[in-house]
């Protein structure tokens, strides 16, 4: 049995637990290392949210267009189950998707379903890239060296894991760190433009931090009730950049005068 469709709604869907109840959909676009992982956890402690994590890292949901949007189907038809599903009357669904698993590539595809489907957009970013790449860097050297007692954590709950975890401090190649600084803005804006003809909101993972009223714009945005958002997982990099990497004094030579040095002189506090 389905209820009637009314302007503004995505979906009305009956169901036993709810009744009739508007599911809205989104996607968290966003690259590894910048903070979308904590703002999942965010969203999901929110009795109405189910965000699934990023279901499209096993590269056989992203060999193509056709298997995308098999997925995209999936999940958006309430098919999909993780931990994060819940029991409450859900009224936003969504995932977590990495500007490298495919949406670039097939961007007007997505395009499409997006503004067919009724598909919100939350695009996260960090604005300090340096922080970024020592994360990136950091969490490489997790996989491999497994110092948390043999086991790869991405994330951490526990002070005592970040502490041991912040104590590793990468080298920086500093031959390719501009060009790789460009990248990044590169595919960052190149995002924004694909999807700017979708409804979309942009966010920064530091204004997140400091300003906590930016999840009120979130939630306002995907149409939910307001509540307090918490995360379990701690930060795992407290420190100054400068303290953070091996080869400070070259990053700095490298990075000095030019647009990228605003990374070291605005970098923030926790």
């Amino acid at each position: 049995m389905h209820c009637i469709v009314l302007a503004g709604l995505h979906l009305l869907l009956y169901r036993e637990e709810c009744v009739c109840n508007p599911v809205r959909y989104f996607v968290i676009m966003s690259m590894q290392r910048s903070g979308s992982g904590w703002f999942e956890t965010l969203l999901n402690s929110h009795m109405n949210v189910s965000s699934n994590g990023e279901i499209m890292g096993p590269s056989d949901r992203r060999r193509n267009a056709s298997s995308i949007l098999e997925t995209l189907d999936r999940v958006y038809n309430l098919d999909w189950f993780t931990s994060a599903s819940k029991n409450e009357c859900s009224a936003a669904v969504g995932f977590k998707w990495m500007l490298n698993q495919g949406v670039m590539k097939y961007h007007e595809d997505v395009v499409d379903y997006f503004k067919k489907n009724g598909v919100s957009t939350i695009f996260l970013f960090r604005k300090n890239a340096l922080r970024r790449l020592v994360s990136l860097l950091a969490n490489a050297y997790d996989k491999e060296a497994k110092p948390l007692n043999g086991t790869h954590k991405s994330h951490v709950h526990l002070p005592a894991e970040a502490e041991i975890l912040a104590k590793y401090k990468p080298t920086i190649n500093t031959t390719r760190l501009i060009p790789d600084l460009k990248l990044v803005e590169r595919q960052t804006a190149r995002a924004i433009e694909y999807f700017n003809t979708t409804r979309h909101m942009v966010l920064y993972y530091e204004d997140l931090v400091k300003n906590r009223t930016k999840l009120r714009e979130v939630q306002d945005f995907l149409r939910l009730p307001y509540r307090e958002l918490r995360s379990g997982q701690v930060k795992i990099h407290m420190s100054p950049l400068s303290e953070q990497v091996a080869n400070w004094g070259d990053v700095l030579k490298v990075l000095k005068d030019t647009s990228y040095d605003k990374f070291f002189r605005s970098d923030y506090k926790m």
